[in-house]
Parts: structure tokens; C-alpha cells; sequence
């Protein structure tokens, strides 16, 4: 692409408006730029085809009563995960397009990437990553999980959990349709002015970034305060707080996170979208505004969002490793203290980020310290997750395989986050590669390893069957050497002074390290690979991977209580606690599952309301992005009627009546028997 059209592209969307359909022109769709119009065909093709299959084999009433429409929290929460992993491929193939367009040019060519899209390209992998990958696999996690393990048959807003979801949907489509009707913000992934201001990205990129993220936020704002209500008022009968699992605590402290940070960042994209739209200097340097206050905000929000992503994965790894080495957790006291008290240094210590903004000596001394008094209580967990495995009988199954590789690899990335809360180290390697490495040492080795250790562990309590143990394994392999081939050459690079979101590079002394950084990104797409094919395989030979237990692990919580997978009231009789560890207790008492003396149980109805809803924002926030002004005052009217038409919809619940609960039971009990006594199976009720 020219020069010419290279600054076409960075000013799309700054000619006068049409009165009707705003800034919208056919310039705007990518027909001049090959890789972007491959691209394109590519997706068209991806989608028609998957609309083709579901057509053909009339899926979509299946799809539209049992999961858009669906309140069920397990359901919920395996769609958050599903809009996760369909995410991840997208964004990958953003660091992939990165990667090889490095390594080309720090050998001295000129790179297949033009500048400008390049930085579209790093901007839309970080938002992508952060917010419609990392997140939703969290929630996911959350959603499905917690209200098992608290022994509850729902969320406490079942609607709203259905409504927070498709809100994400929302954000995760104006960013999928900003890569081919217009463009994406080339400001990075937290778009500090002044470089996000009208004045210096004109176009509509930054207005998808801002009207995703609002929308997007708003779901993650409701979510958070549905789980925790969940957490405080829907405990089964004996679960004190410090009966809980830690995965639930580390859900409690994560939503609480999330309800207080996420409105900062609402706030402040609203901020920015007023200096945008309406011409307010909130964050310019002249007219009384100051750009420094939307780094403090953003980083208010973003290192606590940091720990909202890593505490949830601190309960997983909290439920492998006790059920993998067939001991109680080591500390588990302590585990809550520390979760909690990572809870709250999480909001000291985000001037950490920018030390160079020149606040003196005394404001980086406190954030620096502060910085290190957090890497105690997570240095806590560690020794108490490795005081566990002491003397267990521990079995290196899938699961545990990710754990330890978390364990050897997110060392290394506190121990660089201890270095750079040194100001005078931060100094020199604030703006470099080595904070890079740094960032996903900490997101890769810890967030996304425990995502897969989560997704393998509870597979088969969602879905009936385990995953395939051997591409478990080639995939576990292929993420762990990746991430070390892909991201040490960094940590080297940034001590050798290269820069972070460079597109080309004069000294050709790098290639070596971005050719091995390269390789590194090219084992993590096998691994991806291989995770997609671990899937397939599974579903494929599920009858021989089949779970009729319930408890396939040897589990301590309740969700291994109930079938697999468990039944969509989930329990047909609330459980009583008695123990931390309810399940592991009741197991070592004898507990046997009763058979009569079932009631109907009360249950929400299914909406399309949610569906409707962020629908209707969608398309709001398509028309403020391209100033289609009668378009985005119609949806938005439109989804308040909506909204207030729901609110005199009373039909909203129904009882599940006894004699489904019993012939639901019955087949539990029968699989129970037939492990037992395959002879007295045939005799069961």
C-alpha cells in the first residue's frame, strides 16, 4: 500500500457525513489491500459455511430454545468459553501476523505489513486478548463452577447473567467487524491520549475501540454483581465463608474487583468518547485538561484487572492440585487471607506502569513497594500449592501437567515484575521488549495455562467425557516450549534496548532473536492446533472416554457430587455442608444419594430478552460509530421500550414437576448401581 493510501486509511471516516448514512461509503471496505481482502473472502466462506451446516441439519431452533435463549448458569458459562476459544483464534492469528512481519524485517526486509496497519493489528491483539478471550474464559469458569460448588441451582439474576453474556457478544462483534467495514484504532491496546484524540486518529477505528468496550463493560459490570450476590446469599445450608472453596473465594474477591474497577473504566472511555464526539478537553493538553489523569485512570482500572484475571486462576490451580495428589490444600486458611489481601494491594500499586511520568522520588517509592509487598502473599500460594504436593500421591494426569508448568513459568515472570517495580530498572526497561516478555510471562504461564488445566479438569463434568489424553499432552508440550522459544529472545532484546511497537528495524543483529521468537509463536499455534483436534478426538470416541461417576477425579467439591453432566436444576435436593470439602466428606461418610421424597423445583423460564437487547446495542453502537445518527437514536429508543416491555412480562418461572425430577434421578441411580453391581443395575427404579 502507498503513502497515500496509508494516510487514506488513518483519516477514513473524517470526510463530512452523509445526512443518512453518515460516514459509510464503499471506500471504506478493504477492496486495495490483498491480505486484508483475502481475509475477508476467507471468513465469508468460514461463516457461510458454518450457517450451511446448521441449516442443514436444523439446528437453529435447537440452538435459539436451548442455548441464545437459555438462563441455565452451566449453559452461560459454556458459551462465555466457546465465544473465548473462537476469540483466541483470532486474536493469535494478530500475534502470528506480528511475529513473522518482525522477524522479515529485523533481517532487513521490508516486511509485508505497512506501518499503519500494523499497529491496528498490535492494537486489536491486545483488546482482543484481554477482553474477549482472558475474560470470558474466566467467566466462563465462574459461571459454570461456583454455583456447583456452592450447592445452588442457579445464579441469583438468572436473566441478567443471560443479558451480561450477549452483551460481550456485542463488544466481540463491532471488534470483528471493524477488521473489514472501515478500520481498528491504531492507538495500542490502552489508547492514551493524545494519539487517541480526534486530532490524531480522525478515522473510526478508535470509535469501534471505545463503543466495544463500553458495551463489552457494561455485561462484565452486571456479571460481577450477579455472582457475588450468588456468593453471599445462595450458599448452601452449612457453607460458612470459611467452608468455601478457594475457587469461590477467589470468584468472590475477583467480582468484587470487577464491580469496583470496571465503572473507573466505563467512566473514562466515556470521558474520551465525549472529547471525541461532543468536543470536550477532558484529556487534551490545552483547555484544562491533562493526559496524564487518563493514564491514572486507566491503570486504576488496568492493574487490578491484571488480578482479576489471575485470582480465578489461582482457585482452579486451588481444586487441581489437592485432587491430584490426594491430599487436603496445605493452608487453606492462608490461601484465603492471601486471595483477599492480593484483593486489596491490587488497587495500590498502578503508578507502577508509568514510574517515568516524573511524580519524584516519594510516589514511586511508595507504588515500588507496594509493587513487592503483592509478590508475598502470591509467593504464599505457591509454597502452599507445593507444601500440598509434598509427600502426595500425585498423579501426572492432563490437569496437573498444567499446573507445574505454571508453576516453573510464572516464577520467572513475579521475579521480572519484582524488577520492575524498581524505578531506576523501570527506567530503562519501561519502554522496551523485556516488558512485553514480562506482561505475557505473566498472562501465558499463568492465565492461559490455567485455563487449559481448568478446561481439562472439568471437561468431563460439563460434557460426560474426558478429554483425549494424548493431545492433551502434544498440546500442553507445544504451549509450554512455545512460550519460552517466543518470549525469552524478548527479555533478551529488551536488555539489548529494543523498543516495544516497532514495525521495522535498522540493525539486522536481531534477526536471529526474532526468528527464534518466531518459531516459539509457531509451537503455540500447534498447540492451539492440537487443543482444537484434542476436542474433536474427544467428542469423537466419547463412548470410550464416558464418565458415568460423576466424580472421574477423585473430586473434594460438590459440582462432583451430581451427574455428569449434571442435571439442569443440578441438585435435586439442596446439599447440607458440614465440612470444608463437603464432597470429599460426605464420601468418606458413607453418603449415598436418596431416592423418594422428591418436590417440585422452582425454576426461571428461558428469554429472548438478553438476545434482543444486545442485539439492538449492537447495532447502536455500528450507527455511533459511523455517525448514522437516526439509526443509533432508533436502536437505542428501541431497546428501552424493549427493556421496559420486559419488566411487565411476569410469566418468568415455572416448578419442575416430581415426576421428572424421579425419572431424571432414576437414571442417575441406575449408572450409580451398575458401577457398583452391573447385575443389580436392570433391577433400579
Amino acid at each position: 500500500m502507498s503513502d497515500v493510501e496509508t494516510m487514506a486509511r488513518g483519516t477514513m471516516g473524517a470526510a463530512v457525513a452523509d445526512p443518512f448514512w453518515g460516514k459509510l461509503t464503499w471506500d471504506i471496505f478493504p477492496f486495495y489491500d490483498p491480505l486484508l481482502l483475502v481475509t475477508f473472502i476467507g471468513t465469508c466462506v468460514v461463516a457461510a459455511t458454518v450457517v450451511g451446516l446448521i441449516s442443514y441439519f436444523r439446528l437453529w431452533g435447537y440452538l435459539w430454545n436451548e442455548w441464545f435463549t437459555s438462563i441455565d448458569h452451566k449453559k452461560i458459562g459454556i458459551m462465555y468459553m466457546v465465544l473465548g476459544i473462537v476469540m483466541l483464534l483470532r486474536g493469535f492469528s494478530d500475534a502470528l501476523l506480528m511475529r513473522s512481519h518482525q522477524a522479515l524485517a529485523s533481517a532487513g526486509f521490508v516486511g509485508y505489513l505497512p506501518p499503519y496497519h500494523y499497529d491496528q493489528i498490535f492494537t486489536a491483539h491486545g483488546v482482543i486478548m484481554i477482553f474477549f478471550v482472558a475474560m470470558p474464559l474466566i467467566t466462563g469458569f465462574m459461571n459454570y463452577i461456583m454455583p456447583l460448588q456452592i450447592g445452588a441451582r442457579d445464579v441469583a439474576f438468572p436473566f441478567l447473567n443471560n443479558f451480561s453474556f450477549w452483551l460481550t457478544v456485542s463488544g466481540a462483534i463491532l471488534i470483528m467487524l471493524s477488521l473489514f467495514v472501515g478500520e481498528f484504532a491504531a492507538t495500542g491496546w490502552l489508547a492514551y491520549p493524545p494519539l487517541s484524540g480526534l486530532s490524531f486518529s480522525p478515522g473510526v477505528g478508535m470509535d469501534y475501540y471505545l463503543w466495544a468496550l463500553n458495551i463489552a463493560g457494561i455485561g462484565t459490570t452486571l456479571s460481577g454483581i450477579n455472582l457475588i450476590v450468588t456468593l453471599v446469599k445462595m450458599r448452601a445450608p452449612g457453607m460458612s465463608w470459611m467452608k468455601m472453596p478457594i475457587f469461590c473465594w477467589t470468584t468472590l474477591c475477583t467480582n468484587v474487583l470487577i464491580v469496583a474497577t470496571f465503572p473507573v473504566l466505563t467512566a473514562t472511555l466515556a470521558l474520551l468518547t465525549a472529547d471525541r464526539y461532543l468536543g470536550t478537553n477532558f484529556f487534551t493538553a490545552d483547555m484544562g485538561g491533562n493526559p496524564m489523569m487518563y493514564v491514572n485512570l486507566i491503570w486504576i482500572w488496568g492493574h487490578p484487572e491484571v488480578y482479576i484475571l489471575t485470582l480465578p486462576i489461582f482457585g482452579i490451580f486451588s481444586e487441581v492440585v489437592p485432587t491430584f495428589s490426594k491430599k487436603r490444600l496445605f493452608g487453606y486458611t492462608s490461601m484465603v487471607y492471601a486471595t483477599c489481601v492480593i484483593m486489596i494491594l491490587s488497587y495500590l500499586v498502578w503508578l507502577h506502569h508509568f514510574f517515568t511520568m516524573g511524580a519524584g522520588a516519594d510516589v514511586n517509592s511508595f507504588f515500588g513497594i507496594t509493587t513487592m509487598i503483592i509478590s508475598i502473599p502470591t509467593g504464599a500460594k505457591l509454597f502452599n500449592w507445593l507444601f500440598t504436593m509434598y509427600k502426595g500421591r500425585i498423579r501426572f494426569e492432563v490437569p496437573m501437567l498444567w499446573v507445574i508448568g505454571f508453576m516453573l513459568t510464572f516464577v520467572i515472570g513475579g521475579m521480572t515484575g519484582v524488577l520492575l517495580a524498581v524505578p531506576p530498572a523501570d527506567y530503562v526497561l519501561h519502554n522496551s521488549l523485556f516488558l512485553v516478555a514480562h506482561f505475557h510471562n505473566v498472562i501465558i504461564g499463568g492465565v492461559v495455562f490455567g485455563i487449559f488445566a481448568g478446561i481439562n479438569y472439568w471437561w468431563p463434568k460439563a460434557f460426560g467425557f474426558k478429554l483425549d489424553d494424548r493431545w492433551g499432552r502434544i498440546s500442553f508440550w507445544s504451549w509450554f516450549l512455545g512460550f519460552y522459544f517466543a518470549f525469552m529472545p524478548l527479555y533478551v532484546l529488551g536488555l539489548m534496548g529494543v523498543t516495544r511497537r516497532l514495525s521495522q528495524f535498522e540493525d539486522t543483529i536481531y534477526a536471529g532473536y526474532f526468528f527464534t521468537a518466531m518459531i516459539g509463536s509457531l509451537l503455540i499455534a500447534l498447540g492451539i492446533a492440537a487443543f482444537i483436534i484434542q476436542i474433536a478426538v474427544s467428542i469423537r470416541n466419547r463412548e470410550a472416554l464416558k464418565d458415568t461417576t460423576g466424580d472421574p477425579w477423585g473430586g473434594r467439591t460438590l459440582e462432583w457430587s451430581t451427574s455428569s453432566p449434571p442435571p439442569y436444576y443440578n441438585f435435586a435436593f439442596t446439599p447440607r455442608v458440614y465440612a470444608l470439602d463437603a464432597w470429599d466428606h460426605m464420601k468418606r461418610h458413607g453418603f449415598k444419594p436418596r431416592s423418594d421424597g422428591y418436590a417440585p423445583i422452582h425454576m426461571p423460564h428461558n428469554t429472548a430478552t438478553g438476545v434482543v437487547l444486545s442485539a439492538l446495542a449492537t447495532v447502536m453502537g455500528f450507527a455511533l460509530v459511523w455517525h448514522i445518527w437516526w439509526l443509533a437514536t432508533g436502536s437505542f429508543l428501541a431497546c428501552l421500550a424493549y427493556g421496559i416491555a420486559h419488566t411487565f412480562n411476569y410469566n418468568r418461572d415455572y416448578h419442575i414437576p416430581v415426576h421428572e425430577v424421579q425419572e431424571i434421578e432414576a437414571q442417575r441411580h441406575r449408572e450409580l448401581a451398575a458401577l457398583e453391581s452391573p447385575e443389580a443395575a436392570g433391577a433400579q427404579p
